[in-house]
């Protein structure tokens, strides 16, 4: 299936049901809650947070948070840094991981950007897989977290393709 998604801002009006979106329990130590994500953006407004609710037709069905043309300092990743991707645990699987991306990719390039970076804590359940198959590779750095970090090139190349 190829999902039809919009990335949706966040708003007093979606914030209970975007906050209501869980992973399933065995995926929850390598995704924070959406909760938290808004707490991580209050608490460091120097990683320019840029978050969206995602929406198939009028239901919730994940979040995605990015740092979003930060200048990198000690701490900081970027100037684009995928910060959090989540699917609620009743949409997985049908597409909406790759289809959020293919929507942030398309703005990032608008915007300019050459690179996306994201990182994700390893272990058996990561979503390592599903970032490799997108077609991001190891940076061969891991964070102040133990995090493996990973990027994922932007720029297309002679055809329009990237």
């Amino acid at each position: 299936m190829s999902a039809q998604i919009r990335l949706v801002e966040v708003t007093d009006a979606n914030r209970d049901a975007v906050v209501a979106l869980r992973v399933d329990p065995a995926q929850e130590r390598f995704v924070a809650s959406v909760e938290k994500s808004f707490l991580d953006a209050a608490e460091n407004p120097s990683a320019h947070p840029w978050f969206r609710a995602v929406y198939d037709g009028d239901v919730p069905v994940g979040f995605v948070m990015l740092s979003w043309n930060l200048v990198p300092e000690p701490g900081l990743r970027g100037p684009y840094f995928l910060w959090r991707l989540l699917v609620g645990a009743g949409f997985q699987g049908r597409g909406y991981g790759r289809a959020i991306l293919d929507e942030v990719v398309a703005l990032l390039r608008a915007d300019g950007a050459v690179e996306l970076l994201t990182s994700y804590v390893p272990g058996d359940g990561s979503p390592e897989p599903f970032y490799r198959r997108y077609g991001f590779t190891p940076t061969g750095e891991t964070d102040e977290d133990g995090e493996i970090v990973l990027r994922l090139p932007l720029a297309r190349d002679d055809r329009g393709q990237g």
